[in-house]
């Protein structure tokens, strides 16, 4: 799938694949904010030595270097902040969990800010982790592990977001994880919780991020009330337009936003008609030489542009 950098308001992720007929595949997501008793969130930085400079660490020694070293910007510690206070909105006891990850030698290890709420997260300082060496390698999975096994066991939604500068060196691992996790989902045994892997600066494999993304897609696997399981999200930092973004894949085919619908071609041809009601979750097709679609609705419409990512398919 190629997914839009900057879909328009209400959409919080379109995305756009060749289907098997010859046409534009398309999924629309609706931007909702999560409302589920019990949530919990949390946030991990990547801490490996690539990012040093991004915590606004030169590693200067001399005390020639003194003042242009002091002049470097911790950008990691203000997006942090952010994000960490916009996630203990949502937590169910207003805190968020905060983690370094890609700690250690060989990048294999996982780092405890602590829980905070988004008072307090803003005197936490964001420097890099203080206990153990950055790492000089990138494994998602030890932070991954530690969401679903300790942060979040127990707990009936929740969702984590990591923040990585690089390639992922475990993508497999990661992989097979997830999908046995989502498995267990699936079963009934585990509770659902939502990724989001958001790529800082211009290192970040976008190619491994979509495929993360798309891992769960043909899975068929759904949750016991019926919903797609598809655990990760991905985006790039440097798109993103407001942090709700992070929420863009929390939606629900069960869910109406308007009484009902149709999505047009912008020629005017009917995609699909929605006389029932248009949920939050929208799957649709369209023909191949389509560069836009619209969803016209009583009372309005919005027309998305997709002619940017036709060159991708």
């Amino acid at each position: 799938m190629a997914q839009l950098t900057r879909p328009v308001d209400p959409f919080g992720e379109v995305d756009v694949y060749r289907s098997a007929t010859g046409g534009l595949g398309v999924v629309a997501k609706v931007l909702m904010l999560p409302d589920i008793e019990g949530t919990r969130c949390g946030l991990a930085l990547d801490a490996s030595a690539s990012m040093k400079s991004l915590y606004g660490v030169t590693g200067m020694v001399s005390t020639a270097f003194k003042s242009a070293a002091a002049a470097v910007p911790n950008l990691v510690e203000p997006v942090a902040r952010s994000m960490a206070a916009f996630l203990a909105n949502f937590a169910h006891d207003g805190k968020v969990s905060l983690l370094y990850w890609a700690v250690s030698p060989d990048g294999s290890a996982t780092e405890e800010i602590g829980r905070f709420s988004g008072d307090d997260v803003q005197t936490v300082p964001f420097g890099g982790p203080k206990k153990m060496p950055w790492g000089r390698g990138t494994k998602l999975l030890p932070a991954v592990r530690y969401f679903v096994e300790s942060a979040f066991d127990g707990a009936p939604w929740a969702i984590g977001v990591f923040v990585t500068d690089g390639i992922v060196e475990d993508i497999a691992d990661v992989k097979t994880y997830c999908m046995n996790f989502g498995q267990q989902i699936a079963a009934g045994q585990r509770k659902p919780c939502k990724f989001v892997l958001i790529g800082l600066g211009h290192e970040v494999s976008q190619d491994q991020m979509e495929e993360l993304d798309d891992m769960f897609e043909g899975s068929g696997l759904k949750t016991p009330e019926g919903d797609e399981i598809d655990i990760w999200d991905h985006k790039l930092a440097s798109e993103m337009q407001k942090l709700e973004e992070v929420f863009a894949e929390v939606v629900s085919e069960n869910v109406t936003v308007v009484a009902s619908g149709k999505i047009v071609d912008q020629k005017g041809r009917v995609a699909r008609e929605f006389p029932d009601g248009v949920p939050a979750f929208i799957r649709f097709e369209l023909p191949a030489d389509a560069t836009s679609f619209t969803l016209d609705f009583p009372g309005g419409s919005i027309k998305q542009d997709i002619s940017e990512v036709l060159g991708r398919l």
